[in-house]
């Protein structure tokens, strides 16, 4: 019995194609993780910034801590690195208390910290990245942001969050320094599809356990021109000791020329 020319070179091409899927797949889907997580890194980096927020803090019981805060953002030149001030306004207890994150791509990024009571400005190392940014549920690391690079991303599902269509990514530290300097030996993030921006994330420690949920609300288009977007309400929930931080952004002033003179120790200092 002969087969027909015709069939045959189906048969063939199917072949082929199985084959090209079966390896080719994978790495595909590693590279498109990478693009979106590293689209995501950028969309809330808008040219500066300033802005009023609220921190709201509460422990197990539901007791709170309010914080008010003013805060200042701008890009560097290279319109990648962002630098961020926070001084704390209230209550009288933080008040004075001033962080500053430099972003820096090709090496560890800068963590600054003043303490009014002791009137001098702390220089925090790398692997302060870990802990906690200043008293809430939120690392230095999660608001001065994690390096693309440091990461292995990949796709292992989507999921529709608030509405909005998000693929999940997952992210592992590509060695043991990043993950102990991070704390986190895992990081799943669901990312909006036509945005990439983060609608919510969870986090897990160095043991494995999910101990760490994160959930951003209210974004909004604020620089239409580079897509840039914020978030207005982000919240940081603590799975094993209870303990919760909602960040509400009250004021918000977009490319306004803000001077990259406020992202110096002699600023910090400043009252």
């Amino acid at each position: 019995m002969r087969l027909n020319v015709s069939v045959i070179t189906i048969y063939v091409l199917v072949g082929l194609l199985g084959v090209m899927f079966l390896f080719a797949s994978p790495s595909s889907s590693a590279q498109t993780a990478v693009e979106i997580m590293e689209k995501n890194f950028v969309i809330t980096k808008v040219t500066d910034s300033e802005s009023e927020a609220t921190f709201i803090l509460r422990n197990r019981s539901g007791k709170e801590r309010v914080r008010k805060t003013f805060g200042t953002t701008k890009l560097k030149d290279n319109g990648i690195d962002n630098m961020r001030m926070t001084r704390f306004i209230e209550p009288t207890d933080v008040r004075g208390m001033v962080s500053l994150l430099v972003e820096q791509s090709d090496k560890d990024d800068d963590i600054w910290l003043y303490l009014p009571s002791m009137k001098k400005v702390r220089r925090l190392v790398s692997s302060n990245k870990r802990d906690s940014f200043v008293g809430t549920d939120f690392s230095y690391g999660d608001v001065i942001g994690h390096k693309v690079q440091d990461w292995e991303h990949s796709i292992i599902g989507e999921e529709v969050v608030d509405g909005f269509e998000c693929f999940i990514i997952e992210s592992l530290p590509k060695n043991k320094q990043i993950a102990k300097n991070s704390g986190y030996s895992k990081r799943i993030a669901w990312i909006q599809k036509d945005t990439f921006v983060t609608r919510k994330s969870d986090m897990y420690n160095l043991s494995g356990a999910l101990y760490k949920q994160m959930s951003f609300k209210n974004i909004e288009l604020v620089e239409p021109n580079k897509n840039r977007w914020t978030v207005r309400e982000l919240r940081a929930t603590n799975l094993i000791s209870g303990h919760s931080t909602l960040i509400k952004v009250d004021k918000l002033q977009v490319n306004v020329g803000v001077k990259s003179s406020f992202f110096t120790t002699r600023y910090m200092e400043s009252e």
